[in-house]
């Protein structure tokens, strides 16, 4: 209402401009004519003639007042110019129309009324478009309403830049439209505003890893990486983990965070299978040998009596310095001498993989619960560290018992 107001009035101001100074042309009384003037020049001639002679300046005063009548006669014409009309006010009608169609013309040529009416539009419609965004069994919305919904949200934002969940779904609206630079900023403020909020990170560290700017790349990877540190065992951290490294080249980082992901998804998942391809596809890519580590259990006489009839196999890696294992591997127990292998895929987490150690020290405990916590009266035996360059082979023979 206000922009409408706004433009009635600088309409009246412009056709006032127009018609006041015509009206008051109209209104002037007629200009003196030119026989009026030269009498009133003649006049005052004849005054300052008279005045000259009074004072002795001048004796041939009848000589100079016949020269003036003179001049006079011939300024005067031969016939009285006609007088000016005044302009008809109606006249003016057909300007003031001319003006108010060229000036509301070229608004709605280049002023954008059908974007500020469809801006409105999208206004009306923001309750009902967040309202299918939160409910998932809503119908979902069209790249238009999208867009749409985008618009809304950049309006909202003006009014309240500090809404966390807003900047978030404008960047999800930014990646959705594949709008890249909207959905980076969008997040990047979002991360701002609450960088703790793993919500947050996880769709920041997201747009980053899409960017095709390595440096986005390596942004992202340092923010999933405290990220993992935080919490290894986060399913949507490791996917992005595992991409991002993939995409940066470093295949064992992301082979490495696949496997843990495997471990954590549950029987008969569907998307095991595609991480499994995935992993096939880093290895393939990383022309590398997939690295090994065999061992070998015996058990002690005193073990081999005391053996359980059921139970579990826990066996564990470590680097030798740290108690926090590498890779875990569990076997249902079986017949002795055992001999088996691990790997990468049997690491706990992506940032510590047995292929990355120079060294190992393994442990393994007969487990009559299957609990990863040892128990009294566990028998277990661990070898000493040693060297690891991929090819090793380890003994170890159980012949101790947890007290």
């Amino acid at each position: 209402m206000a922009f409408w107001l706004t433009i009635i009035v600088l309409l009246v101001g412009a056709a006032a401009l127009l018609v006041i100074p015509a009206m008051r042309h109209g209104k002037q009384p007629a200009a003196a004519s030119r026989d009026a003037l030269n009498k009133a020049f003649y006049q005052d001639r004849l005054n300052e003639l008279e005045q000259d002679e009074q004072q002795g300046v001048i004796a041939e005063r009848p000589e100079l007042v016949k020269e003036l009548q003179q001049n006079l006669l011939n300024d005067i014409p031969g016939r009285q110019e006609a007088q000016a009309k005044p302009i008809n006010r109606w006249a003016l009608v057909p300007g003031v129309l001319l003006l108010l169609v060229v000036t509301l013309g070229f608004y709605l040529k280049t002023g954008g009324l059908a974007q500020v009416l469809d801006w409105r539009q999208v206004q009306a419609q923001m309750p009902e478009l967040r309202e299918r965004v939160a409910n998932e069994r809503a119908r979902p919305l069209s790249m238009e309403e999208i867009a749409r919904l985008g618009l809304g949200l950049r309006t909202a934002l003006q009014q309240d830049s500090r809404n966390v969940n807003d900047w978030m779904m404008l960047g999800r609206v930014g990646m959705a439209l594949n709008n890249a630079t909207t959905a980076t900023q969008a997040f990047a403020h979002a991360y701002r505003l609450d960088p703790n909020s793993l919500e947050v990170r996880l769709g920041y560290a997201e747009v980053l890893t899409r960017s095709n700017d390595p440096e986005d790349n390596k942004q992202a990877a340092q923010l999933l990486r405290q990220m993992i540190a935080e919490d290894h065992s986060n399913p949507r951290v490791l996917s992005l983990l595992a991409f991002n490294a993939f995409e940066q080249g470093d295949f064992k980082r992301a082979i490495g965070a696949w496997q843990v992901m495997l471990k954590l998804l549950p029987a008969n998942d569907p998307r095991a299978e595609v991480i499994a391809r995935s992993i096939a596809q880093a290895k393939a890519q990383s022309g590398e040998e997939t690295v090994k580590l065999a061992v070998n259990v015996t058990l002690s006489p005193e073990a081999s009596h005391a053996l359980p009839q059921q139970g579990t196999l826990v066996i564990s890696v470590t680097d030798g310095v740290s108690p926090v294992p590498v890779a875990v591997k569990q076997l249902p127990l079986s017949r002795f001498p055992l001999s088996f292998s691990l790997d990468d895929s049997n690491a706990m987490m992506p940032e510590r993989l047995l292929s990355a150690q120079h060294q190992v020290k393994v442990r393994v405990r007969i487990s009559q619960d299957g609990l990863a916590t040892p128990q009294a009266g566990d028998w277990f035996g661990e070898s000493a560290p040693q060297n690891f360059s991929g090819k090793e082979q380890v003994d170890v023979q159980i012949n101790k018992q947890v007290p």
